[in-house]
This record gives C-alpha cells, structure tokens and sequence, in this order.
C-alpha cells in the first residue's frame, strides 16, 4: 500500500503530523519514522502530548494493518467498533455511539459521504452517518479520532470527531516515488481482483514549494451469500391461516398457530457485487519563511458498483386476506415457545404462493473536496490560522430495477428453523419445479432510481495569542453552510397510486423464459434436500427485450416515494473562546483547557405532506442554539504516569430523514409503512465526563484505563406502532392507503401498517469504561525481540427509555449500535527484513431497531470476529513482496428479530479474501 511505502522509503524523512488541531494542542516534536514500531511510538506521543483524549493512527499503521479501507483501519483504535456491508468495513461506532453520532473532518473541514447498500444493510444512506468505504486507506496518512471535546473544536459530535488528513509534500524531505500493484482472490467466487497504488512528491525553491498527487485504485466482484426472512409477525384477524389441512396430526392447534411468529418471507438469497474504487489526492504548500505556510489539498474519490440480489421465497406469509395467508393450509406443525413467546419452526403447508426475484442496481459515489489553509506567526505569541474548503459527495443509484416472478397454490412447502437450521433453514417446495419456466408468471416490475447528495462550504478564522509558553487565549469564528438533498421515482400514472403490479399486454406477453436464468446456491452448509437452485428473471438482459427504461412504457415520477423526495439546508454559525493553561502544584505540572462554544444553526426543511388527498409539496423553518463549554486537564503525576479529567456539554443535529415535513405511506411487496418527519426537532445533547490514567511504563509501550460518563439529556427517538391504516391517530384517510396499495395482492387500509414518527425525548445516559495496552517485547533475547503486541478493551452500559406516539415508555434498553463488550488484539513482529501483523476484532451483539416491528420487542445483530493477517518481505531497498488474508473466519452477518426468540432476520458471508502484491520505492 501507498502509505506503508512511503514510509519504508523515507527511512530518514521528518514526519510533520498535521492534526486539525495541533494548534490547539501543542506543536508536535519533529519524529522520524523508521519502521512500523517508529510509527507506533509517534503515535504515542500524539496521545501523550494532547490536552483532549486523542488516539491516533499514522502512515505505516494504516498500510501494515490488513485493511480495505478508513473504517477497518480505524477499528484497532479503542472505542471503535465497525458495521460491515458486501464484506468490508462501512461505519463506525464509537463508544457506544452509532455512526450519526460521529462527525468527520477531511484535511481540517468537515465532510460527509454517502453510499448505497441492501435494503438489509440500510439501503441508501439518507442520515449523518459517514460512509468510509468511498475511500481507500492508502489515500490518508494520518487518522485521528478525537473522544473528548474542547471549544476550538467545532459541534456536532455525541460521540467522537474523526480526523482524516492526506499527505503532503512537506511530510517528504525530496523526491519521492512509489508504487504497488496487488492481485486479490476470494475463496467464495473464486474471482482475481486488481489493485494498486501510485504517490510522486516533490519539494522545491530551497524547501519553500513543494507538490505531490497520489492515487488509489481497486477492483474488487464478491458473493454474498445466506438466508433471510425480512422479520416475524404472528396471526390475528387477516393474517390468520386458511385452516387445517384433511389428514392434519400435529399437535398444535390452529389457534396456537396463528398465534405464534412465522418468518414473514423465508427465503435463501444469493447476491453478486462488482465495485470499483478510485481515489486521487493533490496538495501544494508553499512557506516563504519559517512564520508562514499555505496548503491546498485536494481530494477526490469515486465508487462505482454493480448488484445482482437473487432470491427464492414465500412472502405469502405476511400478505393478509384470502389472496395472501387466508388461502393457506397446514399439513404439519410444531411450535416452540421461547420466554412465553410461540413460534411456528416447522411447518408443511399447501395453497403457498411463491417468488422469483431479482434486483439489479448501479450505483456511484463521487467525493470531491478542494481545502485553503494558512497560519502565519507575527511574533511576540500572536498567530493566525485560517481555512475555506467545499465538499460535495453525490451518490447516484440511477438504475435500481427488481423484477418478480409468481407462482400459485404450491402444495407441499416445507420450512424448518428447528434446532441447527435457525440460521441456515430446511426450505423445499414439494413437487414444484422452480427451475422451469412454465412454473412462473412475470407479476411486478419495479423501477426505483435513487440520488442523494450531501455538500459543506466552510470558512473559517482562528486567532491566538501566548501570554507565556504555558498560557494562551485563543478564539476562532466559522462559518458553515450544509446541504442535503435527496430524490426517489417509481413508476408513475400522475397520483400516488403504487403501479409496480400493473404489467403492460406487449409485455406480458413475452414468455418469461426469454429473459431469465438460473440461480445456483452452493457452500453455504444448508440441510440436504433444501432448495438452491430455481429459475431467476435476468434483469439485465430484460431491460432491453421489455423496454424496462422506456418512459412512454414506464412512465417515473415522484408521487409514489415522496417520503424520500427531500432536502435540507443549514446555516451554521459559531465562535468559541478558550484558555489554555499550564501550572505546576508542587512538583507536579498541570496542563489543559478551559472555554465554550456558541453556535447558531438555522433550519430550512423541503418535503411533502398531505392536504386532503392531495400531496402537498412545503417548506418548513426551525433554528435552535447551543452554548458548550468544555474542560480539559492533564495532571503529570511522574515522568511516565499522566492522569486525565475532562468535562463538556456536546451536541448532534437530528437525523436528517426525520427532518423533512412530510407524510409518507409507501407500500414496496408486503411491507407497508407510514412515515412522518418532525422539523422542530431539536438537537441531540449530552453532558460528557472522562477520567483517564495513561502509563508509559517503557520505550514505545503504554498501558491506559479511561472511565467515561454521558448522560443524554435530550435524545430523538422513533416511535413505531404496528396497526390498521383504518382509525389511525393521524387523521390520514383510507384513499391514501388504497392509492399506495394500488393492485399488490394483499394490500389494505384494513391490514396492519407500521407507523414510525421521531419525537424528542429525555435521553437517558452511558457509561463505559477502555483499557488499552501497547508494547514490543524488546526486553525479551534474541528472535523474540522483533515481537510486539496492542490489546484494546472497552465496555460500555447505556438504558435510554424509547417512547410510543403518547410519550408512554414502551422499552428501556441499550442504544441502537451499541455493542457492551469490543476488543481488538495486533500481535507483529518486525526485523530488517520481514514483517507480520495478526490482527483480531471482536464486538458484542448490538440493537438496530428499537421497538422491533411486528410485535418484537427489539432487533440485532449478533455479536462478530474478525481475523486479518499481513507478511512483507524486505527484498532489498527498492521492491518488497505482500501478502494480506482478510476475514480469515469466513464471519457470517448475523441479523436477528426480537429477544426472547433470536430468530433469523438476515444470515450472510461473503468469504475469505487473499492479496499477493510487490512494492517499488524510489
């Protein structure tokens, strides 16, 4: 990787880290990195300099870390915990705090990425959360993740500020080139991938000028693999069986089996994902004298994919009525009951409608930021920083089309969840062949392209002034304009009427084995006889045999989506004053901070919400303030041992989805949901508290326990409420839920609807504790020298109450994305020739929905091990050899619904992925 080489080839080079914030915090001593265990201790020293808690990863950590992008890297920090999507890291969890929780700064500003995944992974990514898999970790030569808060550094983090900075020419003392080109297998589709790397650098005019671009470039196809069910629901009213079947012996009662959960759709699934990642960074700087220097950094990544999803299934099981599960009948049961909950895991049905399905999407991030920033000393302590920087990241999913094929009344379908198929279960479909094209009817086309893009212009000005070396005043104004906007079209006839059930004659009238495949299942470890391979629509090919992306034939619109037709803008202003302090009582020196921050945040928010029966497009205004102020102090009790203590005031604006003024009712198959936003929506707050003690007991070594406290005094929560559309409590019509259902089997004002709206509500609080420790074992003879070893733990406890429509605590629980136990382990080692790096991470089970839906209490996702290896082979001082083994265990994704059942949601792998590369520096 880029990074690691650079690294090795300026073996005598001054790395000049460049914090966001090192102003803040105390200039760096100049440290030359020599090797993985140089860059370990320069670490170190970042941390053990820091007025704020700060853990950071430099250039060669980055590189010699197996990793495919930011936030698996960012992962062996402590605190870090990460959620994956296609089988690589995408968001991260800090602390407990989810990934809207964390706020990013690329080269000192503000920024934020998006991306799109499966609807199992959260779909397109419409939130604050920032999406690390655009970028390449080869394109960044610092990491730092900033836990505690200080007024020079600007609002919007509950959890942690994420610090990411790209190289710059001045971090090289010459002309430097470098290069690595690696090819990649995966043992689970056995495809070949490419990647590679490039960086040149240069400094000129006497050390006053210098240049430099790199570039990162991957190819990456992988299967994903498993079973799913999209959830549990029981019986009632229309959701109830058709009846027994004649012969029927089970001993469970056709009460009880309307009574108990049933998998809404079980169904194995078979993804295949082709991505390309491509990144470019420039930066020029220029320092006409020792008291001033300018950088512009530019940066630049784009992330194109292609998804086939596949899926053979039975969503009779949630659709409602004499067309859905009224017609069913059941030849066998058997029901668990689990904590006094009934479930139905086994099960021989007749009357049973099945699915073919496939969904194709094309999706593209594009990432551009262009950075300006100077500081200049005019002696005697006064200093000036300043900086103006625009991003924009534009995801686009202009193609995300699903076609279905139906098959009627199979009689003979069997599911069975018992025991150790929970995951992996028995599914087969009697005499049916579903590899036949005779057996299957085209009955809904969905067309539903997708955009959603985030910008931030940010200006802003810093002053300080140093009364003595320990004492300083300092004072900043920013300036910050944030734009979301998002867009969804469906197929359209002008009104909010769902037509993805309504099939043109010229179409339907072509045989569905014209443009069709056969989808094949293998590896997975499914019980013998379980169906895994059936005849699946060939979207692709079927695009153009069936005109699927010709308007006149299949006219889009927004009507039937405009829930995710939006946008919001804000305005943000804020200035801080802070005092920075040294003082010695005793023998023993103090150092830290203290002041605020105040910021003003103006709202405007675009969305649509109904007027009678008529969508109705409208603006609405909001702006709140805050005021935080912060402390920081760090008591040096001996040369070794540092003691911390900080306390603040912190903040995150609201959910951007939860921002739109608008009323949303959407039906997509058999899921049917009423979503409505809240534009007055105030900001998430929180009082944080740390303590924390760090020893350096030795030479690059370090052992550390942090005790941290947040009590959330203003929290956002979504209530969810599982009922009719008929008598909602929002006053919203039938005509609305019959235009949304149009032609879908099953689908009615009188079936159950999901109604989600967000409320503020009191919060409640968190409190963790991190122990952290480092070091190589240079005190040991001989070969075992060269070894070393970092272990991080963290454990953390929250109880947040979650609230129905009324205000009335429905659950007491965990936040959503917090895992209670996590830890990473890096066991190296490293001589002048070879290196190694063994490196595990694990995180507990952590909720996702909170209140479950159809009747669970709660839904997760189970806890996950992850095993990565890395070796470089020194050849000589030009070329190295490399090699990476990621997901080593082969994790599985692991979704389950509700507490007391932990029955299967989502069960996925996407395989063990290999990288042989060599490395040139010149």
């Amino acid at each position: 990787m880029v990074a690691q080489a650079i690294a090795l080839a300026l073996t005598a080079a001054a790395a000049q880290p460049a914090l966001a914030q090192d102003a803040a915090e105390g200039e760096l001593e100049e440290i030359v990195v020599t090797g993985f265990r140089a860059s370990l201790e320069q670490s170190l020293s970042i941390k053990r300099d820091s007025a704020v808690a700060i853990d950071a990863i430099l250039a060669e950590d980055i590189a010699d870390f197996p990793d495919m992008n930011l936030a698996e890297s960012l992962q062996r920090i402590p605190g870090v915990s990460i959620a994956r999507d296609a089988g690589e890291g995408r968001q991260i969890t800090v602390r407990g705090l989810g990934p809207q929780f964390t706020r990013v700064r690329i080269n000192g500003m503000e920024a934020l990425s998006t991306a799109g995944g499966t609807d199992a992974t959260g779909g397109t990514n419409r939130s604050r959360s920032f999406d690390f898999n655009v970028f390449a970790s080869e394109l960044f030569s610092e990491l730092a993740v900033r836990k505690t808060a200080s007024a020079e550094t600007e609002e919007g983090s509950l959890g942690a500020t994420v610090d990411l900075r790209a190289s710059r020419p001045f971090d090289f003392s010459g002309a430097t080139f470098v290069t690595s080109v690696q090819g990649g297998y995966n043992d689970l589709n056995e495809e070949f991938d490419p990647r590679a790397t490039m960086l040149m650098s240069n400094v000129f005019a006497d050390g006053k000028l210098g240049a430099l671009v790199s570039v990162a470039y991957t190819e990456r196809k992988l299967s994903d693999d498993g079973a799913s069910t999209v959830r549990w629901q029981t019986g009632g009213g229309s959701n109830n069986f058709g009846g027994l079947a004649p012969g029927y012996s089970s001993a469970a009662t056709l009460a009880d089996i309307n009574e108990a959960y049933r998998p809404r759709i079980p169904r194995y699934d078979h993804y295949e994902n082709e991505q390309e990642r491509l990144g470019v960074t420039a930066s020029l700087q220029f320092a006409p004298s020792d008291a001033s220097e300018i950088n512009f950094d530019v940066l630049y990544s784009k992330l194109d994919g292609k998804r086939y999803e596949m899926f053979l299934q039975a969503p009779v099981f949630s659709a409602s009525g004499g067309s859905g599960i009224g017609n069913v009948d059941v030849r066998e049961a058997e029901i668990q009951v689990k904590n006094g909950k009934k479930q139905l895991v086994y099960g021989v049905f007749d009357d049973v409608d099945i699915r073919s399905e496939q969904r194709y999407d094309e999706l593209t991030t594009e990432f551009k930021q262009f950075t300006l920033e100077g500081k200049h000393d005019f002696g005697d302590g006064f200093k000036v920083h300043g900086l103006v920087g625009t991003s924009k990241s534009e995801h686009d999913n202009p193609v995300q089309t699903t076609l279905l094929f139906d098959a009627l009344d199979v009689d003979g379908y069997t599911y069975d969840y018992r025991g150790g198929n929970s995951r992996l279960p028995y599914i087969n479909y009697g005499t049916t062949d579903v590899t036949a094209a005779s057996t299957w009817k085209l009955s809904q086309i969905r067309l539903r392209p997708q955009t959603a893009d985030n910008s931030f212009d940010t200006g802003e000005v810093n002053v300080s002034y140093d009364f003595t070396d320990r004492m300083a005043i300092k004072g900043g104004l920013q300036i910050k304009k944030y734009e979301f906007e998002t867009t969804e079209l469906r197929r359209s006839n002008g009104t909010t009427s769902n037509q993805e059930a309504v099939i043109p004659g010229s179409v339907a009238g072509i045989p569905v084995g014209d443009y069709a495949t056969i989808a094949q299942l293998s590896g997975l470890g499914a019980p013998n006889g379980t169906t895994l391979r059936w005849l699946v629509p060939d979207v692709r090919y079927a695009g153009g045999l069936l005109g699927l992306y010709d308007e006149s034939l299949f006219p889009l619109g927004a009507e039937p989506s405009l829930g995710n037709n939006q946008a919001v803008k804000e305005d943000d202003t804020g200035f801080y004053l802070q005092f920075d302090f040294g003082f010695d009582i005793g023998s023993v020196p103090f150092r830290g901070n203290v002041g605020a921050r105040y910021v003003q945040t103006d709202l405007t928010s675009t969305g649509y919400t109904y007027v009678g029966n008529q969508a109705v497009k409208i603006t609405a205004n909001h702006d709140y303030d805050s005021t935080l102020p912060s402390f920081n102090i760090v008591a040096e009790l001996s040369e070794d041992l540092l003691l911390r203590a900080s306390a603040a005031r912190v903040m995150t604006r609201p959910i951007l989805g939860n921002l739109a003024p608008s009323t949303t009712i959407s039906v997509s198959g058999n899921n049917r949901t009423v979503t409505a936003g809240n534009p007055a929506l105030e900001p998430f707050e929180a009082d944080a508290y740390d303590l924390s003690a760090e020893w350096y007991f030795a030479e690059e070594a370090m052992l550390s326990l942090a005790l941290f406290y947040k009590d959330i005094g203003s929290f956002i929560s979504t209530t969810r409420d599982t009922r009719p559309f008929t008598g909602n409590p929002y006053g919203l019509p039938d005509e609305l839920a019959i235009a949304a259902c149009g032609n879908v089997a099953g689908c009615s004002p009188d079936a159950d609807w999901i109604f989600s709206v967000p409320l503020n509500t009191p919060g409640g609080d968190l409190k963790g504790l991190e122990v952290s420790y480092q070091q190589p074992f240079s005190f040991l003879p001989g070969f075992a020298s060269n070894f070393g070893m970092l272990l991080n733990y963290t454990r953390v406890e929250s109880e947040v109450d979650y609230v129905d429509a009324l205000g009335a605590t429905v659950i007491s629980t965990d936040l959503v994305g917090l895992s209670q136990n996590a830890w990473n382990a890096t066991l190296y080692y490293e001589d002048d020739r070879f290196s190694t790096r063994l490196s595990g991470a694990y995180r507990d089970e952590y909720l996702t929905t909170v209140p479950g839906r159809n009747g669970a209490d709660v839904e997760g996702t189970a806890e996950t091990f992850n095993l990565d290896f890395s070796a470089t082979w020194t050849f000589n001082d030009n070329l190295q050899f490399t090699f990476e083994a990621l997901n080593l265990t082969d994790e599985f994704q692991d979704q389950w619904v509700d507490s007391s059942l932990d029955a299967l949601s989502y069960y996925h792998h996407t395989g063990r992925q290999y990288y042989l590369g060599l490395r040139y520096k010149y």
